[in-house]
């Protein structure tokens, strides 16, 4: 039996709204209240989710009862909700254990103290020192790996560094944002023209000629967060030389090469430049937080060997190699992960089950092929696949356990320490992977219901002003999904959709291709900037701090600078469609 999504199951698309809704508001709620834990939080909004979706959400079958229906679906949904606690154990839940895994060794060690130090010995001021490792570095881990790992790694460096906990958190969300459209080699724009059939190029430029200018932008708001508008004006030379070359890079790359290197060589280039203009310039005035000034002053003072620092280094050296080796589709496939051509084979073929030596691939018992999206989500409707892959070998979190092993063996620690350490991280780390675990529940039972669909719908229905709110439908897909990669699945053929609509009323004075890969590419660009609000990064920032059950404030610190950078976006897509069209592919 196939069932197909209904998007208005209350008969009023606003009522359907609402409720589609209120998961995500009761989830939001509790998390920001700062009240409720956040595994309980998120196991209300799960429970929520699962009670909507299998009595509002049923959807109609002839010759069966409303009690059938329901008794039915049941086990859809309840194998949706299994599928995403799956799919955030891991491969999400395995990259932030790992990563802060790696963290752990190297502080049990007191080799963190003096990647502290070094970093405030490039430049002592905490505008830099964000500069450096929220943004660059952090853009750089995100084109290589995606997935929560630039937040858990530059979280923790920062912390490291002596950043208080609510900043080194809410810093290294603000800065995921403008790289994240070309996250891990480019898979958001690459899984946008897999759904929409636009051309990956011409996603890329049109996302390429959008994120520059907030390239610029985020930089400039991470030190104004920290040190209001005097903190900024104090090292406008080094934003410029930061967030100008990343966003020079950013559009030579994305227009010229396409989406795959955008962020490694931007990045890399960034994190580069600034380190090498620190070494001419330093800010007249070195900033701290208010109550740190003494702390940072000791802390300059610490001296240390090239030889001590270079090998304090040696385990962060490592993991960036394992991350970026890991990400490249070459060695994915020497690993083991399965092609396109292979999960195509395996959805036709008969069995339920693919084992390997180094992956399997499961058809998602009562969901596999059992839901099927239909208009206006989708032109024609499609039969939803449901496989979970279990890519062990080939998975980010592997190569950083790789990248954990060799370190221990370089800082000379023992096997049975190596083995105490992990086991308390692994204890330390059970509510936090267990939230996880029920925030990609909800997202999975939100998609595959239909929920996430009525809320997108209702966004379609604002006429002239809908260039602005593609941007921030991109922001609520990824709001709800953790992931700029899964909202382009979610909603790119909607946008698309709803752009030909447009083009055929006369509201976008646009070509239709130019319409479809303005809105298409909105949908990513906007959004990256609801990734710093999803529940799943807000978790993996807490934790990465050390801020056990502090996940409200940091939802409430990022919350608003998200809203508006996402409205931004949105008066961005707007004014390219009406006054600079000239802007579009």
């Amino acid at each position: 039996m196939i069932w197909t999504q209904t998007y208005d199951p209350l008969g009023n698309l606003w009522l359907s709204t609402l409720v589609a809704a209120l998961p995500v508001i009761l989830l939001m709620s509790l998390l920001a209240s700062g009240r409720v834990t956040a595994h309980m939080a998120a196991l209300a909004g799960l429970l929520a989710a699962l009670v909507l979706a299998i009595f509002v959400y049923v959807p109609e079958q002839g010759g069966l009862s409303y009690a059938e229906r329901v008794t039915a679906w049941l086990p859809t949904m309840l194998a949706a909700a299994g599928n995403g606690a799956a799919f955030g154990l891991l491969p999400i839940g395995w990259i932030v254990l790992m990563a802060i895994f790696l963290y752990s060794l190297t502080v049990t060690t007191g080799q963190f103290e003096i990647v502290k130090h070094s970093v405030a010995a490039l430049s002592d001021d905490r505008r830099i020192q964000a500069l450096l490792i929220a943004f660059s570095f952090g853009a750089f881990i995100e084109g290589a790996a995606g997935f929560g790992t630039p937040v858990a790694i530059s979280a923790a460096l920062m912390m490291g560094a002596g950043f208080k906990p609510l900043y080194a958190a809410g810093l290294a969300l603000l800065a995921n944002t403008s790289p994240v459209a070309f996250g891990a080699l480019g898979t958001p724009i690459i899984t946008l023209a897999q759904v929409t059939g636009l051309e990956v190029l011409a996603l890329s430029q049109m996302a390429g000629r959008q994120l520059p200018i907030f390239s610029l932008i985020v930089p400039a708001w991470l030190v104004w967060v920290m040190a209001g508008w005097r903190g900024v004006v104090g090292v406008w030379p080094a934003l410029v030389v930061c967030g100008g070359s990343f966003a020079l890079v950013q559009f030579l790359v994305a227009n010229l090469h396409g989406p795959w290197l955008v962020d490694v060589t931007g990045g890399l280039i960034s994190l580069v430049s600034l380190a090498l203009f620190l070494k001419i310039w330093q800010p007249a005035q070195t900033w701290h937080f208010a109550d740190e000034a003494r702390d940072a002053a000791a802390a300059g003072a610490v001296a240390h060997s090239r030889r001590q620092i270079l090998s304090a280094w040696v385990p962060w050296l490592l993991l960036t190699i394992f991350v970026f080796v890991w990400g490249l589709p070459q060695v994915k496939g020497v690993l083991g992960t399965p092609g396109k051509a292979h999960k195509d084979a395996f959805v036709k073929s008969d069995e339920t089950v693919e084992s390997h030596p180094t992956f399997v691939m499961v058809k998602v018992p009562a969901l596999h092929q059992r839901i099927a999206r239909d208009a206006p989500v989708v032109r024609e409707r499609e039969v939803e696949r449901a496989i979970y892959e279990l890519n062990w070998l080939s998975a980010t979190g592997t190569g950083i356990l790789f990248a954990a092993v060799l370190s221990a063996v370089w800082m000379g620690i023992s096997p049975a320490r190596f083995l105490a350490v992990f086991a308390a991280t692994c204890w330390k780390m059970r509510w936090p992977l267990f939230t996880i675990a029920c925030m990609l529940a909800i997202a999975f039972t939100t998609r595959y219901s239909g929920m996430d669909a009525t809320l997108g719908l209702a966004f379609t229905r604002t006429g002239w002003l809908y260039p602005l709110f593609a941007a921030m439908l991109g922001w609520l897909g990824v709001a709800l999904t953790g992931s700029d990669t899964s909202s382009n699945a979610l909603f790119g053929s909607l946008q698309t959709i709803t752009a030909g609509q447009l083009v055929e009323q006369g509201v976008l004075p646009l070509s239709d291709t130019q319409a479809k890969v303005l809105l298409a590419a909105a949908n990513s660009t906007g959004g990256v900037m609801g990734k710093m609000i999803d529940a799943q990064s807000i978790v993996v920032a807490a934790v990465a701090t050390g801020q056990h059950n502090q996940e409200g404030p940091i939802l409430r610190f990022v919350f608003w600078h998200s809203l508006v950078l996402a409205l931004l976006m949105g008066v961005l897509v707007l004014l390219q469609a009406y006054v600079f069209p000239w802007m579009i592919p």
